[in-house]
């Protein structure tokens, strides 16, 4: 696993994705109430976060288990995660929207976390032959 993320970086993506289930179960069933009462957006922020929060936890699974793991960009996406995520789900709970300044500043973290994957280079078990991945 020397190419592979850590097994502290697959356990925190396992975390975080179960936090995010935890959330979304949250909103959907304790919470109904307590939005009406914030402000009629706040179950829509409260699902964009655990939608972004999810989507995002599975792939910092994903990029923590592959050979394609780039620690840089697993950690603009759990920062990501913490910003845009963690300001929607205060700003749902509290109704404080001037937090709405820090969201864009994680949706940036998530962007740069997908670029960093993208322009990273090739892991060496793809070096050799280009045209198979590697057999796990």
């Amino acid at each position: 696993m020397s190419s592979f993320g850590s097994l502290f970086h697959v356990r925190m993506a396992a975390v975080i994705a179960g936090l995010g289930v935890a959330l979304g179960a949250f909103g959907a069933h304790g919470l109904k109430e307590h939005f009406a009462d914030i402000d009629d957006r706040a179950a829509g922020w409260w699902a964009t976060a655990v939608m972004y929060h999810l989507i995002h936890a599975v792939a910092l699974f994903a990029l923590a288990s592959s050979p394609w793991f780039v620690r840089s960009a697993w950690r603009c996406l759990a920062i990501g995660i913490l910003l845009f995520s963690g300001s929607l789900y205060v700003m749902a709970l509290t109704g404080m929207t001037k937090l709405g300044i820090v969201t864009p500043l994680g949706g940036l973290a998530l962007m740069f976390g997908w670029i960093w994957i993208a322009l990273s280079r090739r892991p060496p078990a793809f070096a050799a032959d280009s045209s198979e991945p590697p057999r796990l």
